[in-house]
């Protein structure tokens, strides 16, 4: 959480401050409990997908420090080849599958990889994250009714941190209850503490428990908060100063800092060492960043086009 947590504040320096990353940016800060609670309930082997708010989850699923800065240079070092920038994070070696920009598009995408799965006879589950605002998307719908259909091992996690841009879930949909969506379909749902790992960790056990027994999909809403604007661009004034330093006092870091000096599971000079060394992985990530190359003029159309030569392609 910590690591996930210093490195959006890096980036965001590296990008207000300093003009070195541009583009789309949308950080994690706030949401760290999610991705720390996902990773302790869930094995190496099973499969990510979220939308563009992804750092936090590419981090905390094992893509590396060094290429997800490299990524937001733009540099050939990148996870992407610096060609997909913030919102399209990729480590199919650590089976992180993205990253999405376009809202809602994971959503069926997650879907595909749970079916390849249940196909190929594995016990492996896929966590599909997506945000409140994605919620509202038609191809939720349709990919529940099939995911239930066809009992696919996938949790569907809406990541509510209660604005879709700057649109509050109160004024997009009677239903501000989003886990509700799930009763259409008999799909199991549950909502729960995301300012917390300890909550997160024991909802998504049990949903990865009844998909790998077969037992198919579950919705779980996990209430968040984001400090930062929807984008970096975003100044946030569609909610007051006072809401944001309210949910301050939940902050996920710093809470899960005080459980362990309460619990005594870490001493002061051992918390320190820990810091120490995020530190050292964010602030040597910059250097690998910025003295990686961009990619090189032909690589523009690579990962791009499918040469017409490509034996499955019928002209």
């Amino acid at each position: 959480m910590q690591l996930i947590r210093q490195f959006e504040l890096m980036a965001e320096e590296k990008y207000k401050m300093e003009g070195k990353i541009r583009g789309f940016f949308h950080a994690y800060v706030g949401q760290e409990a999610i991705a720390a609670g996902c990773m302790t309930a869930t094995n190496p082997e099973d499969l990510f997908i979220t939308a563009y708010r992804d750092h936090g989850l590419a981090i905390a699923k094992g893509v590396s420090v060094d290429s997800c800065m490299a990524e937001l240079y733009g540099k050939a070092t990148g996870n992407a080849k610096g060609k997909g920038g913030s919102m399209h994070f990729f480590g199919t070696d650590v089976n992180f599958y993205g990253g999405h920009g376009i809202v809602g598009a994971q959503i069926g995408t997650g879907a595909g990889l749970a079916f390849a799965e249940q196909y190929r006879g594995t016990d492996n589950v896929v966590l599909c994250f997506f945000g409140d605002g994605a919620a509202r998307q038609g191809i939720l719908h349709e990919t529940f009714n099939l995911a239930m259909l066809w009992k696919l091992p996938v949790i569907f996690i809406c990541e509510n941190n209660n604005y879709a841009m700057g649109t509050s879930v109160s004024r997009t949909s009677n239903v501000t209850d989003i886990y509700k969506l799930a009763d259409g379909y008999d799909m199991p749902s549950d909502m729960v503490n995301g300012m917390t790992p300890e909550a997160v960790h024991e909802s998504i056990s049990r949903a990865v428990k009844r998909a790998r027994e077969k037992g198919g999909p579950t919705l779980i809403e996990l209430k968040t908060y984001r400090y930062k604007g929807h984008s970096i661009s975003d100044p946030g004034k569609y909610r007051g100063k006072e809401e944001v330093e309210e949910y301050k006092m939940k902050d996920p870091v710093n809470i899960v800092l005080q459980t362990i000096k309460d619990n005594k599971l870490a001493t002061e000079d051992e918390i320190k060492t820990i810091d120490e060394r995020v530190n050292k992985m964010v602030i040597d990530s910059v250097k690998f960043a910025e003295e990686s190359p961009f990619p090189d003029d032909d690589e523009v159309l690579k990962d791009v086009y499918v040469d017409k030569n490509y034996p499955f392609i019928v002209d």
